[in-house]
């Protein structure tokens, strides 16, 4: 996979991209979300679940850590390592298991925290603020393997 630089300039075009790569993506992918607070992860997680035809209410399950959502063709599994300070934490909590769950796409929040342990076909976006007061964005993906 190529790097691809996407800049967009509102939460809205950060959906609505997320919805479309959503469509595109093939069960059994992990994607690593890495970005600040506030960079647009979750942002992204809601267009995402859209794009799988998961219309719950998808938030950042920062406290609960993994959330599951059921999809018109497969699950959506969303993890949120923010509160997790070593690997062997998330391997604490079945994380192995987590990010192979079958017929399943794992969307990983703060995945910088465990990308060691991720598979090298890893879907990676990194999320920056371009401008503080507007609500642009640029995206870069990549796989690990890069």
């Amino acid at each position: 996979m190529i790097s691809k630089k996407i800049i967009t300039t509102s939460s809205i075009e950060t959906k609505d991209f997320a919805k479309k790569l959503a469509k595109k993506t093939p069960v059994g992918t992990i994607v690593a979300l890495i970005g600040d607070l506030g960079s647009g992860k979750t942002t992204f997680a809601q267009g995402f679940a859209e794009g799988l035809d998961i219309f719950e209410t998808v938030v950042s399950p920062t406290f609960k850590l993994v959330s599951e959502y059921d999809g018109g063709k497969f699950k959506l599994i969303h993890v949120d390592t923010y509160r997790l300070d070593t690997i062997e934490e998330f391997l604490n909590i079945c994380g192995e298991d987590i990010i192979r769950t079958p017929g399943a796409i794992i969307l990983i929040e703060w995945a910088d925290k465990i990308i060691d342990i991720l598979p090298p076909d890893t879907v990676q976006i990194n999320f920056q603020r371009i401008s503080k007061i507007a609500d642009e964005r640029e995206l870069t993906i990549k796989a690990l393997s890069e």
